[in-house]
């Protein structure tokens, strides 16, 4: 799920920052320190939105920097269980297909890319062998998130099923027949009028 989160912290502008404007020099330093971070607390940093306020300043002997109380917006990038994500294959191996999700890749292991006995052949696809459905680079599918671990915190793992109904490849979800709508029941007075 992606969210606008409001931050309070102190950052910590270097010298060379100090010819151009504070809440300029505050920005960029936030740029630099949060290129491609990733916490548990916060998930993916896309970007620094903005800086809503700064304080004043305060030099710390010895450092030279200075360290100025802001606020500041960020967007981030958090995943969360069962949340339902669009992405692209991006590979596939003979245990499962690895998913571009935007931010990061997710990885759905074979037994979880469709309700079927799946093979793996040597151009790269899986296969369903009662389907017939087929899983390659490339396709854009529909996944549901069933585990996150930061045990690397720089490098969080994501795993994803599409072994329920809704979920899959675009191709297969889109060729699924729909359920037929069932007819609304007749209201007592409607026999009446159509008689």
């Amino acid at each position: 799920m992606f969210y606008d989160v409001k931050i309070k912290s102190h950052v910590r502008v270097p010298p060379t920052e100090f010819n151009i404007d504070t809440k300029e020099a505050v920005l960029h330093t936030l740029n630099k320190k949060y290129e491609n971070f990733v916490s548990k607390e916060l998930g993916y940093v896309i970007g620094v939105l903005g800086v809503e306020e700064v304080g004043e300043g305060t030099i710390i002997a010895g450092d030279g920097a200075a360290y100025y109380q802001s606020v500041f917006r960020m967007l981030v990038y958090k995943p969360e269980l069962q949340e339902i994500t669009l992405g692209k294959i991006g590979d596939i191996t003979d245990f499962g297909a690895f998913i571009s999700i935007g931010v990061t890749d997710g990885m759905i292991h074979v037994s979880q890319t469709m309700d079927d006995f799946v093979s793996f052949s040597k151009s790269k696809v899986l296969t369903g062998k009662e389907s017939k459905r087929n899983l390659k680079a490339g396709d854009k599918c529909r996944a549901r998130i069933i585990a996150i671990s930061f045990k690397e915190s720089n490098n969080p793992k994501i795993g994803l099923t599409m072994r329920q109904p809704g979920l899959g490849a675009l191709h297969w979800v889109d060729a699924e027949p729909k359920p037929e709508k069932a007819e609304k029941p007749e209201k007592k007075g409607d026999k009446a009028k159509s008689k």
